[in-house]
């Protein structure tokens, strides 16, 4: 594809609100509406499905808040990618940014992207995973995985033009998808609200126990419910993940020292809150056994019918769509400037490092659109849910321990904002993420080994890609 005459500079053009919404709007796809019917059914009690998600919103704004640090001190296109760079060495920041690329961020994509065919279904039948529109053994093509890939054609194209109708399509999508968001809550409370639902779900919040779709409890005691609780962590995690990814544009973002800071505490924050009120909602319009066991684990569907009957599968099926499209505007916009980031280190493919007219890393986005794809055609929403949030709990681990060695390493750095609680905090978030990526990785070995696979494979490549940059 021909490129028109490229420039060599990132546009600083975009605000602190800009760069809250891509917070947020990164972070809210249709996992929220989805992964506390797995909670419900794994934790089988009202206290430990809010536990869940009020611990996911702790530790999603702690590391937020432990990030700040780092991308005040290096506010440069790549984000995370250079933090680990300069705070361990050049292998540590290419695994990461490997494992990005092939699994975590492309990944998010395609689930995402396959979520929003999923639910476009609702209106259009035609794009039903059902529909086989190419059975070539091995690999059958879906309709719905045809509109995904479509979905993701038409942003990665839009997001060649500029930066500016980048953030004003993220701005427009993130506010409609709050203001939806906060508009089920209202209505769930003051309209569909059921006092006596509300009083059965929290009769015994504590005894945790598998819930069966008959209603039969097996109950879970000390270290299994710990356990129970780390691997349902993994539905809530996924639901507020990349958060981090305006570190990715920091080249592009105005003051972006004081800018991504905020942006990070704010984003996550407010996507924190809506989430425990979401729940808080689903608890007061639906008994336990029908958020564990809703059809197709549709749980906003369900609570939507509770106020507005029979509408409500078209009216959440529209949410879902501008929620999942809105997501993936934002993956899809700061995902390419870390492979920008990566081949201006000779890290990745040459002419991903470069800028086309519009000031935008045009042959980056061409690239993840291509690997973003092939995932949609191999991988269902729950396989890429599993492993994408092991390996992103890796990084994020060794990146708040970064904090650590940079403030010995370089102590008289620049530092306009330090790491809130700093030692405490950042130390309580690696034990915990640290301890759910265990529980992972030991029960849900199938999907997460292939993450750490895919870490581990960086290394030869890394090495590979160093010899060549010498010849």
């Amino acid at each position: 594809m021909k490129e028109a005459a490229s420039t060599t500079e990132f546009k600083a053009s975009l605000s602190l609100l800009d760069a809250t919404m891509i917070v947020s709007g990164s972070m809210i796809g249709s996992g929220i509406f989805i992964v506390s019917a797995d909670i419900a059914r794994s934790l089988g009690s009202s206290g430990y499905l809010m536990l869940t998600w009020v611990l996911s919103a702790i530790l999603t704004t702690l590391a937020a808040l432990s990030y700040g640090e780092l991308a005040g001190m290096m506010p440069r296109a790549g984000g995370q990618y250079v933090y680990l760079r300069e705070a361990y060495n050049p292998l540590v920041g290419f695994l990461f940014g490997w494992t990005q690329f092939t699994v975590i961020q492309t990944g998010t994509i395609a689930a995402v992207a396959v979520a929003f065919a999923k639910f476009t279904a609702v209106f259009f039948p035609f794009f039903s995973p059902e529909n086989i529109l190419l059975d070539l053994g091995l690999v059958k093509i879906s309709a719905a995985q045809s509109l995904a890939i479509a979905s993701l054609i038409l942003l990665t194209l839009w997001h060649t033009r500029g930066i500016q109708g980048g953030k004003t399509l993220q701005t427009i999508f993130t506010a409609a998808k709050l203001i939806a968001l906060l508009g089920l809550i209202l209505l769930g409370v003051f309209i569909g609200f059921n006092s006596e639902i509300w009083a059965q779900n929290w009769q015994n919040p504590w005894s945790a126990g598998t819930l069966a779709a008959n209603g039969q409890i097996t109950p879970l005691y000390g270290v299994a419910i710990a356990t129970a609780l780390g691997a349902a962590m993994v539905g809530s995690l996924f639901s507020s993940d990349a958060w981090n990814n305006v570190t990715f544009i920091a080249g592009e973002i105005k003051n972006p020292k004081q800018n991504i800071p905020l942006s990070l505490f704010f984003g996550t924050l407010v996507v924190g809150l809506l989430y425990i009120l979401t729940n808080i909602v689903f608890l007061g319009l639906l008994p336990l056994q029908d958020i564990a066991y809703a059809a197709n684990d549709r749980v906003g569907t369900a609570a939507a019918g509770a106020i507005f009957g029979n509408s409500a599968v078209f009216i959440m099926a529209g949410l879902i769509m501008v929620s999942t499209f809105g997501c993936n505007n934002g993956l899809t916009l700061s995902g390419a400037r870390l492979c920008y980031a990566m081949a201006k280190d000779k890290l990745f493919l040459a002419k991903a490092g470069t800028l086309n007219q519009n000031g935008v890393p045009a042959w980056a986005l061409y690239v993840q659109l291509i690997w973003s794809s092939v995932l949609c055609l191999s991988g269902t929403y729950g396989a890429l849910l599993d492993y994408t949030i092991f390996a992103a709990l890796l990084f994020y681990v060794l990146t708040v321990a970064g904090i650590y060695r940079l403030r010995k390493s370089q102590p008289d750095a620049e530092r306009p904002y330090k790491a809130f609680g700093y030692p405490i905090l950042p130390a309580i978030y690696m034990i915990c993420a640290s301890a759910i990526a265990l529980v992972l990785l030991i029960y849900k070995s199938e999907n997460t080994l292939p993450g750490l696979l895919v870490v581990l494979l960086g290394i030869p490549v890394y090495y590979f890609t160093q010899k060549s940059a010498k010849k």
